[in-house]
């Protein structure tokens, strides 16, 4: 490694003549002057012979030593001397340092450029204060460009939404699936919008989706021709909300088998027998009485013949809450509500509690000691209240735990070499307990298998099984696969899925909260669709190195 000069450091390979430096307490001026070919005009492309006069412009540069630099440049303004041209002079430009009308170098504009797309206006200004770089957060975002939609689209479109506000204003995000890239950006996720934008830009031959309906019309009317590909996880998670469902609708038989097997336990001292309280009564809470008045809203405007969308504009609701009032029975929309309530710590003890207070004994305090000698960390509060809704009728008689609907799914989705012995042992029990529970989990690994190991080929047998003997919402999910079966069977038997597209959601909702939900669709659009690729260092993009003169190295 030879001696390197100043002029290598601040301007390597390029056609600059340095001329000195000057330092203050806070900028470093560097004065140099433009030494390459005489340009050519813009006008008439007639290359410059003769110099009309120089002047000099300020540049500012990236910071040196933790220090402003400032570059002054004498640059060369050259006659015209086409008759024919309607220029008279023309200024030279410094490749790879200077453009028209900009106070920055190139490499300066390149680094704001870069905080710009990755920050955005207020949280890049901060940064560049913090790296001794004077751009303000306007200045960083107008140099934001909205970079060009080619006009056809790629061979793999993946589509997918995304949310402005969630619940209730959406957008659609365009990936090009082979690469990695996002095409473009949508203002809303209706079927007209993706239609028009596929007629603008033809050329999609596969589109990988989700299960969303607007997109399937706007590809069946714009492109029939492209493959339409359903993605998997989005297949799985939906198996997923049917098993669930599946176990909602059977925790009576959970809790019926585990209450019969719950084992008695005898203590020194023996704990008091347990007896059944009466049997217990909604508790009237703001939850209870909103949930009974919503489902009877709905339903009626069902009957009228409303829409679920209608419904949920009259009501101010979301369209998936409304399905659920329509789609599931009074009793465990109240026993969710009921089950809001936290039962905190003192659930283990309250079978104990309930025996205490059915022998007579019903003072808050003396229970609460009673309890806090067999390990309740609690407070006096809630042993009261209990004995409140004990007093009232509006608690339930204390019974096994039995797991939760979506523990119970969440056994049932992995595999079972990923489950602990307990885990098991306990979904064996679930098993045993629930037959409708059981076909379900059988149904439910079958559809996995097809799925990792992509057999679209056995699809339509598995929907003919999970329609003659599953149970209802297996029954429901098997419906709509045959009803979308295309998609689906080729998102069970092709490489493509939405996996890439939904990564690049991920990165939308980045880069929405880093904007505080203050900025335009348009300027969203812009940093959404600005990718900057990583670049090796090289001369052009160098970040000013201190050592200049040759130093030992290990390695030598």
């Amino acid at each position: 490694m030879g001696v390197c000069s100043i002029e290598d450091v601040l301007f390597p390979g390029i056609d600059v003549r340095l001329e000195g430096v000057s330092v203050t307490a806070a900028v470093l001026f560097v004065d140099a002057a433009a030494s390459g070919q005489p340009p050519s005009c813009p006008g008439c492309r007639w290359r410059g012979r003769r110099v009309h006069s120089t002047y000099r412009r300020r540049l500012s540069e990236r910071p040196l030593g933790g220090q402003r630099l400032v570059v002054r440049l004498r640059v060369r303004r050259f006659f015209c001397d086409r008759k024919s041209c309607g220029r008279r002079t023309s200024v030279e430009q410094v490749d790879r340092l200077t453009e028209p009308h900009r106070r920055a170098s190139l490499g300066l504009k390149e680094w704001l450029t870069t905080v710009s797309a990755e920050l955005g206006g207020r949280a890049g200004e901060r940064l560049c204060r913090k790296l001794h770089l004077s751009a303000g957060r306007t200045r960083l975002l107008e140099l934001l460009e909205e970079p060009p939609v080619p006009e056809r689209a790629p061979r793999v479109l993946g589509v997918d939404e995304f949310a402005f506000r969630r619940g209730r204003r959406y957008g659609t995000i365009l990936v090009d699936v082979e690469t990695g890239r996002v095409v473009d950006v949508l203002p809303d996720r209706t079927s007209e919008t993706f239609a028009a934008w596929l007629t603008a830009h033809p050329g999609a031959e596969i589109i990988c989706r989700d299960r969303a309906s607007a997109y399937t019309k706007a590809v069946k009317q714009a492109a029939p021709d492209a493959l339409e590909v359903a993605d998997r996880w989005h297949l799985l998670q939906n198996l997923s909300a049917a098993l669930e469902k599946t176990c909602h609708q059977h925790c009576s038989c959970l809790r019926k088998r585990l209450d019969d097997e719950a084992p008695t336990e005898a203590e020194d001292p023996p704990e008091p027998i347990l007896v059944d309280l009466p049997p217990p009564a909604l508790p009237k809470t703001a939850m209870v009485e909103r949930t009974r008045h919503r489902h009877t809203d709905v339903h009626r405007l069902l009957d009228q013949g409303w829409t679920i969308s209608a419904i949920a504009r009259h009501l101010g609701l979301d369209r998936k809450t409304v399905r659920r009032f329509k789609d599931t029975d009074l009793d465990l929309l109240l026993a969710s509500a009921r089950d809001r309530r936290p039962d905190g710590v003192l659930e283990p003890l309250k079978p104990y509690l309930n025996s205490r207070f059915a022998a007579g004994c019903t003072s808050g305090t003396r229970l609460f000691r009673e309890i806090a000698e067999r390990g309740y960390r609690g407070s006096v509060q809630v042993v009261r209240k209990h004995l409140a809704a004990l007093r009232a009728g509006t608690t339930e008689p204390a019974r096994a735990a039995a797991p939760s609907p979506r523990k119970v799914t969440s056994w049932i989705m992995r595999d079972r070499d990923r489950l602990s012995a307990d885990e098991v042992e306990q979904l064996d029990q679930v098993r045993l307990a629930c037959p409708d529970i059981a076909r379900a989990c059988d149904l439910a690994r079958v559809f996995r298998d097809l799925v990792r190991n992509r057999r679209g080929q056995l699809l339509l047998d598995w929907i003919r099984q999970a329609e003659q003997d599953g149970p209802g919402p297996i029954r429901r999910f098997a419906g709509f696969l045959r009803q979308d079966l295309d998609a689906v069977t080729a998102g069970l038997t092709l490489v493509w899925s939405s996996g890439i597209v939904e990564g690049h959601v991920n990165r939308v909702k980045t880069i929405k909260r880093a904007m505080y939900g203050r900025a335009s669709f348009r300027l969203l659009r812009i940093r959404i669709l600005t990718r900057l690729e990583p670049t090796r260092p090289s001369n052009s993009s160098q970040s000013w190195p201190l050592i200049c003169r040759e130093s030992p190295s290990k390695n030598s």
